[in-house]
């Protein structure tokens, strides 16, 4: 897999180094007990949303309880991500430790993700190998079940679970599953334990379920839930789907291309809440770098990335409506192509 190491192999006017050298060396060294610290606040502040909660017990509160509290779900999420990335901590025992504290509890088998983005990033704005909201080609498009189609574009706000289970259209295996073709031999052991973490969890949930009632679990745990996967299917869909964004196929594509082949999100008081997740571009060339960072980064790379650097300007609600009405597949031909719109959902 070409890395884009010189200008001429990755066809654009700069390469991995120069945007490496244009990032100072700390961005690069993550600080466990920085990062232990973030880790912590997400933890404290969902304990302390618990314990209000609990205590207030008033219906005009748990809408307020369900939004704030499926936020910070996210936010866990988001710490286990970089803990599968390695730019939590440079201590394999501890990002596997963190990364299942963080992920068992919202139901996210952490090795069998982790591996699986693993992928995405390895792949990133190829259109035949990526593992996420990847485009579909217009035939795919028009014959796609109407089942699978619903949820894609309809209910995709909601996918997630799904996509653990099931992957995305065109995609085998199971995130939870050994054996599934996501996993090298190597790696299933690892898969057992996060499925293991997973299993217990849920059992947990039952046995809460038994003891306070189903009122109980919906109102303290299922409208939480449900509000972080809203989260990550929003803010990861608009990640890479923008009709400004290329996609590649064949030898057209190599990762430099792919890896800037993302945009910047700005989600205003959330941004510091979810740490930094929306500043995408930077974390695509550079996975190791740690939350914390990106921002510098981002502003290090920008003089060299130049037009090549992209930053929505809409609201997320308006960047996820036009995600939805002009993002419905690509050409079937063609080595770079762009997001179309489907005609007959104007009619």
């Amino acid at each position: 897999m070409s890395q884009g190491n010189s200008a001429a192999d990755s066809g654009l006017p700069f390469t991995l180094q120069d945007l490496k050298n244009a990032i100072p060396d700390q961005c690069f060294q993550p600080s466990p007990w920085r990062s232990i610290a973030y880790f912590l606040r997400d933890v404290g502040l969902v304990v302390a949303l618990y314990v209000a909660a609990y205590t207030l017990d008033a219906w005009w509160f748990y809408p307020i309880f369900w939004l704030l509290q499926g936020t910070l779900f996210w936010a866990l999420f988001v710490v286990g991500h970089d803990c599968g990335h390695g730019s939590f901590s440079k201590l394999g025992w501890l990002n596997n430790l963190v990364g299942h504290l963080s992920h068992t509890p919202i139901l996210v088998p952490y090795h069998g993700w982790r591996i699986s983005h693993r992928t995405h990033h390895a792949n990133t704005g190829n259109i035949d190998t990526d593992e996420s909201w990847y485009p579909l080609s217009e035939t795919q498009y028009r014959t796609l079940p109407a089942a699978q189609k619903f949820v894609r574009f309809y209910a995709a706000l909601l996918a997630y679970p799904l996509y653990l289970f099931l992957r995305s259209p065109g995609r085998k295996g199971s995130h939870f599953l050994p054996n599934s073709p996501l996993f090298r031999p190597s790696e299933r052991r690892g898969v057992v334990i996060s499925t293991l973490c997973c299993a217990a969890m849920v059992a947990l949930l039952l046995g809460l379920t038994v003891q306070f009632g189903v009122g109980f679990i919906v109102k303290f745990y299922v409208m939480p839930y449900l509000v972080f996967v809203v989260w990550l299917d929003l803010v990861t869909l608009l990640h890479h789907t923008t009709p400004e964004l290329p996609w590649y196929r064949g030898e057209d594509w190599n990762f430099l291309k792919g890896a800037i082949s993302t945009i910047d999100h700005d989600y205003g008081v959330f941004n510091d809440i979810h740490h930094n997740i929306g500043t995408h571009v930077a974390h695509h060339i550079f996975l190791g770098i740690p939350h914390y960072h990106l921002k510098t980064a981002t502003e290090a790379i920008k003089p060299v990335l130049g037009s090549y650097y992209r930053k929505s300007s809409d609201s997320i609600w308006t960047s996820f409506w036009r995600a939805f009405w002009e993002c419905r597949y690509v050409p079937d031909q063609g080595s770079q192509v762009y997001y179309q719109p489907d005609p007959q959902n104007r009619a």
